[in-house]
């Protein structure tokens, strides 16, 4: 396993100020993402949609996410464009198009506005985590860590506004909108750059080609896509395996029945406990190595995959619990694959790097996440969920082969008298 970082010790004593700044405003920008989700059941009695239209809403942000981070990579803007400046434009043009959700008459033109919101979401969550690693360095995972903390609480506030009394689907729309104009403001009067700036370069249609012939790249990304291969269909589909559960014991008479309100929160619950999984995941990272993390993350997510099942129309005690436990470690991890990408390609490349990551891996979620409701009717929740387990399992093996060419190259170096890297 590789070992804790051993970059200089980070110093500067504005980096704490700026790691809350981006995380609050990573929260606030990324509570656009499920906002179609959380209103989904309302916009279903509505317009009279099928599952697989109410799939759609959620895959249009995926799709929408993947065609503006292939934009971005391939005009190389998270490298030419100060960050700054892409987030703040992007999270204000999300906060718009999220608002045309109101104004839809139908399935057509909410998902017009689902897939827009997502091409400007392209904008907001990669471009963060470039911009945390310019203020640290020796606790780098941490720091990105705590950002994707904070994006995963944020995608799950819609589901906590959803709950209280009273809300309606412009609550949560309108909500999820000012709050992405937060987002914005914060960024762009209170950011900039940190001491270990990523240097800029001119535009060249070669750059993701340097990227993706990296192999430590490509293994790092390989371990990533085995992960978003059951998080994204874990974070759209445990609100309904969720209703569905509590609806199948109240016919039972196994357990009391519950409130939609106490679904909605559990739901909140089990993906914004991610928050602290993220943040574990990078206090652990930066102390045991990031790939060691890594595997002991999908190995307890795809744990929980296989087991979930087993409580489905069963007590809370049970249920509850073990979905936590998933939306724990299904996120753990996240924030290291990031990590591990921005230390394996030359600097100038970071910011296309990143967006090259990220859209492959939510261009992969929106396969997973059309794949649970045909599973499901064909063998029911119970079953559905444990092929989410050959995600994780995947990725580990990519990770553990990432391992080893490291090692082999540490053993290369002290056998030709170099210093590692």
């Amino acid at each position: 396993m590789s070992g804790p970082s051993v970059a200089p010790r980070d110093s500067d004593p504005a980096r704490w100020r700026v790691l809350a700044l981006l995380a609050l405003a990573e929260l606030l920008g990324m509570s656009l993402w499920f906002a179609g989700n959380a209103i989904a059941p309302q916009l279903q009695a509505q317009w009279s949609l099928s599952g697989s239209q109410v799939a759609w809403l959620t895959t249009n942000v995926q799709l929408g996410f993947v065609a503006g981070t292939a934009v971005v990579a391939v005009l190389n803007l998270a490298d030419i464009v100060p960050s700054r400046v892409l987030f703040a434009v992007a999270a204000v043009l999300g906060a718009g198009s999220n608002a045309l959700l109101l104004r839809a008459d139908g399935f057509a033109a909410a998902a017009v506005s689902r897939f827009a919101c997502g091409v400007c979401l392209a904008g907001v969550y990669p471009p963060a985590m470039k911009m945390i690693s310019t203020w640290f360095r020796s606790r780098r995972g941490m720091a990105v860590g705590t950002i994707v903390g904070a994006l995963t609480v944020g995608k799950a506030t819609p589901y906590l506004v959803h709950a209280f009394p009273g809300a309606t689907v412009s609550t949560v729309v309108f909500a999820g909108s000012m709050s992405a104009v937060a987002a914005a403001a914060l960024v762009w009067f209170g950011y900039r750059d940190g001491p270990y700036p990523f240097p800029p370069r001119s535009f060249s249609w070669h750059l993701v080609r340097t990227v993706t012939a990296q192999r430590h790249w490509r293994l790092a990304t390989g371990g990533y896509l085995g992960h978003m291969f059951e998080l994204y269909s874990y974070w759209v589909w445990i609100p309904a395996f969720l209703a569905a559960s509590a609806a199948s014991a109240a016919r039972a008479a196994l357990t009391n029945p519950v409130s939609p309100g106490f679904v909605d929160v559990l739901a909140f619950g089990t993906i914004a406990i991610g928050g602290l999984g993220c943040l574990w995941g990078g206090l652990v990272a930066d102390r045991i190595g990031r790939e060691r993390l890594v595997i002991i993350a999908m190995a307890a997510s795809g744990a929980c995959a296989l087991l979930i099942g087993l409580t489905f129309g069963r007590s809370w005690w049970l249920l509850a619990p073990l979905a936590l436990i998933w939306g724990f470690f299904v996120v753990a991890d996240s924030a290291q694959f990031s990590v591990l990408v921005t230390e394996s390609v030359p600097a100038h490349a970071v910011g296309t790097a990143l967006m090259v990551q990220t859209s492959l891996g939510f261009l992969l979620t929106t396969l997973t996440i059309q794949l649970i409701p045909p599973l499901v009717s064909a063998v029911g929740w119970p079953l559905a969920f444990p092929l989410l387990a050959v995600g994780p399992f995947a990725g580990i093996a990519a990770i553990r082969r990432l391992l080893t060419l490291k090692a082999r190259g540490r053993a290369d170096n002290i056998q030709s008298g170099s210093t590692p890297p």
